[in-house]
């Protein structure tokens, strides 16, 4: 859809399809977004990273908060220099080192770890790993009554579904990857691939938080800290260099690919349509670099107090996503699958959920944010597609094809998609009670 569209950002199709207040608003959401909160966090991670691995609070004597200012700062003035002057292919090339990096590294720690708990046998330490850490601690399958940081069960199919729809699917740092593809079927193995990678993730990622767990038990300050301690617990110092050069390689990438993000959604849904409509690619390559450069040091300001997040730095980063997300995904899919809901639907979903969302941060009882998820994505497409019958707009909506690329899709998408859902099925099936946990 969106490459027939044949748009460079999410809010382009949005201006398309309904109007360009609509697609200002969208843009203006997801500036905000990335600047105070995604933009802060990426940073913030580093930071707390590297200050565990290499101690730069003890070494200069200073704060762990002051630590982190100063290493935000470097990350994000390092990160913003490439990002903004380098441009979305800089971003690209990197990522693709970087995450060839990333897979090698990150799998290196599971399994140093796991040799170190069977002194040196890699079957030795499963055993140990298996027979030491609880058997619940292997359960992806929570109670429905579960509070973050952990995931109620119900809610894979509701709130956790909507909002991986809304990051995959219309989040334009994301997006704007397969936006760059020179035709549908390099987009569509690019997607699937992605996929088929992110299946490695509960083998690198969280299966490091079981191990820190073995290690460490209940005995560190933060959960944030469990990553960058077992790091430095089971890497060689020979090694933590090059492992340091891995994380901030995944760190600039996030890092780098939301800033670009932010650079084309002002330049091209702002600057352009808004201040000098007749401007050329140079000059909004020079307007991006200021602007890019504008919205790190905010970042970089911001950054250090993301050390207040109560229940950590995903949860922090999902509950602010909620406040603009569904209605935003909303928008998109009634946009392509409606052909008479009109412009006004939704500016009054989007006010409307954020007035229902910040209602449910002050109940006398806490409720999951994806439990609140789960019904407000259903409520923003009713309230969309109700306004469409009580005032539906003039014409039908016809999305053109505009040659922009090749839609041939790949031959193979759909038994390679089906193989991915199987294989996620599988991983589930493994940290469930009909695997390790039982």
């Amino acid at each position: 859809k969106y490459l027939k569209a044949g748009i460079t950002t999410i809010p382009e199709f949005l201006e398309m399809r309904f109007d360009r207040t609509t697609k200002q608003i969208i843009s203006f959401l997801f500036l905000l977004g990335y600047m105070l909160t995604y933009l802060p966090t990426v940073l913030y991670s580093g930071a707390l990273a590297f200050n565990q691995i290499f101690h730069l609070d003890q070494v200069l004597g200073i704060t762990t908060f002051q630590a982190i200012v100063l290493l935000c700062a470097g990350i994000g003035i390092i990160g913003s220099i490439y990002a903004v002057f380098g441009g979305l292919k800089a971003v690209a090339v990197s990522d693709t080192i970087n995450g060839v990096g990333l897979l090698i590294g990150g799998l290196l720690v599971p399994i140093l770890a796991i040799c170190i708990l069977g002194n040196g046998s890699f079957i030795a330490g499963i055993r140990d790993f298996i027979t030491n850490v609880p058997s619940d601690k292997f359960n992806s399958i929570n109670p429905a009554n579960s509070l973050p940081p952990m995931i109620p069960w119900p809610v894979l199919f509701l709130g956790m579904l909507f909002n991986n729809l809304f990051y995959w699917c219309t989040n334009q740092s994301i997006i704007q990857r397969t936006l760059a593809a020179k035709n549908l079927g390099q987009a569509q193995r690019g997607a699937v691939f992605t996929a088929f990678l992110k299946l490695l993730d509960p083998f690198f990622i969280t299966i490091c938080g079981l191990l820190a767990f073995r290690f460490f038990g209940d005995k560190l300050p933060q959960s944030d800290l469990a990553y960058p301690t077992l790091i430095t617990t089971v890497i060689p110092t020979w090694l933590l260099g090059l492992m340091a050069a891995v994380l901030f390689g995944a760190i600039l990438s996030s890092f780098n690919s939301a800033l670009n993000s932010c650079v084309t959604l002002y330049t091209l849904d702002f600057h352009r349509s808004l201040i000098n409509k007749n401007a050329s690619d140079e000059h909004l390559v020079k307007i991006g670099k200021r602007v890019g450069t504008g919205l790190a040091v905010v970042s970089i300001c911001v950054a250090p107090f993301v050390i207040n997040a109560p229940s950590g730095l995903y949860d922090f980063l999902q509950e602010c996503f909620g406040f603009y997300s569904m209605p935003i995904l909303a928008t998109v899919l009634v946009g392509f699958y409606t052909k008479r809901v009109p412009a006004i639907a939704p500016k009054v979903t989007l006010i409307t959920h954020v007035i229902l969302y910040s209602i449910s941060k002050f109940l006398p009882f806490h409720v999951h944010y994806l439990y609140v998820l789960s019904v407000l994505f259903p409520i923003d497409l009713m309230l969309m597609l109700i306004i469409g019958k009580l005032k539906p707009r003039e014409t039908d909506f016809e999305l053109e094809d505009s040659k922009a690329v090749d839609l041939t899709p790949w031959k193979y998408v759909k038994p390679a998609a089906a193989l991915c859902v199987v294989l996620m099925l599988c991983v589930y099936a493994l940290f469930s009670p009909f695997g390790l946990a039982g």
